[in-house]
């Protein structure tokens, strides 16, 4: 090495412990080696979201909206509407509550008549058809169980049958239950899962494609544990990524056809799914694990949906599966 080269090393050198020792000494004077974060949740929307501590609640399978406290907010109150679905027609199960209700509203919002399907929360479902309603759409609730292919054969007829035609399937209605081990996990309990959360998707999509158009779209709700796992909800977490792999293949098969599929994975929502799965001492720091501190309200989660769904906004996407999960890498509990 001659002697430029030596130099321009050495310099090089100084300069690398120069930055350490400057590191050093701001890691001496925080202790955890960390940089200090802001106490609470991280609230970066237009309004405050609520944030662990929640009270204490277990609700009853398969969970009444109007029984969590708080309650979830899902009107958006903040989000105007444009018309970006002018004129469409959804279906969205699971709509009865949850991310599945705060989709009809903003898809109602963007102009879209709007079927509602749910399993028999039937008073939730009214609720969520008079704010469909009080959009200055139509809505329709169709009750009955994804996992019966004739119902979800149906339920597209009758919604052909009540508004002449169907744009956007949006698959959202789902099982989960908690399970410490594998063998806790019995055969009716791991049927239902699979059945409700993938067997419902399939049924729904195969019933609604022969009304499909070019320009129409599929949007599956899978989630966090899908693409992570999670060491208590093996079944659902299993769901989920297949979920995600049947949005990517069906992507592919239907895009000639000019019909685009996606998912939205969600992390920790507030929603009456989770409270109706986990015991009371855990929802208390529900979300509290996620880089934003808390779970996402199910507002914040619906603008997705109508994102994937309009064809001014996503026309080129297909095959995604988009994060809402309040960090990098979330937190479902």
């Amino acid at each position: 090495m001659n002697k430029t080269s030596q130099a321009a090393s050495d310099d090089a050198l100084q300069l690398q412990r120069k930055i350490q020792r400057n590191i050093d000494d701001i890691d001496n004077k925080n202790t955890s080696g960390q940089q200090p974060r802001a106490e609470g949740a991280i609230q970066a929307g237009a309004v405050r979201q609520p944030e662990p501590p929640f009270p204490r609640q277990h609700l009853q399978k398969p969970g009444i909206e109007s029984e969590l406290d708080p309650a979830p907010r899902f009107m958006a109150e903040q989000y105007k509407g444009s018309g970006k679905l002018q004129d469409m027609v959804a279906i969205v199960t699971g709509a009865d509550s949850g991310i599945g209700r705060a989709v009809a509203v903003l898809f109602a919002r963007e102009g879209a008549d709007v079927a509602v399907l749910y399993l028999n929360e039937h008073d939730d479902a009214k609720e969520t058809q008079r704010c469909v309603e009080k959009e200055g759409r139509r809505c329709l609730r169709i009750a009955g169980d994804v996992r019966d292919s004739g119902f979800c054969n149906n339920a597209v007829r009758q919604t052909i049958d009540t508004f002449g035609k169907l744009d956007i399937l949006v698959n959202n209605a789902a099982f989960q239950e908690h399970a410490e081990s594998l063998e806790d996990i019995t055969d009716a309990h791991f049927d239902m899962t699979i059945r409700t959360n993938l067997y419902g998707y399939f049924h729904m999509a195969r019933a609604a494609l022969s009304h499909l158009k070019s320009g129409s779209a599929i949007i599956n709700t899978g989630s966090e544990t899908g693409l992570f796992g999670h060491e208590m909800l093996l079944d659902y977490a299993a769901t989920k990524g297949a979920i995600h792999a049947f949005t990517k293949s069906l992507a592919s098969n239907l895009a000639p056809r000019g019909i685009r599929v996606n998912a939205v994975a969600p992390g920790p929502v507030w929603t009456p799914l989770n409270p109706a799965d986990q015991p009371p001492e855990k929802i208390v720091q529900f979300g509290g694990s996620t880089d934003m501190k808390r779970p996402a309200q199910p507002e914040e989660v619906s603008p997705a949906y109508v994102f994937l769904a309009s064809p001014v906004c996503s026309a080129y996407i297909t095959g995604i599966v988009l994060p809402v999960m309040g960090g990098v890498t979330g937190s479902i509990g």
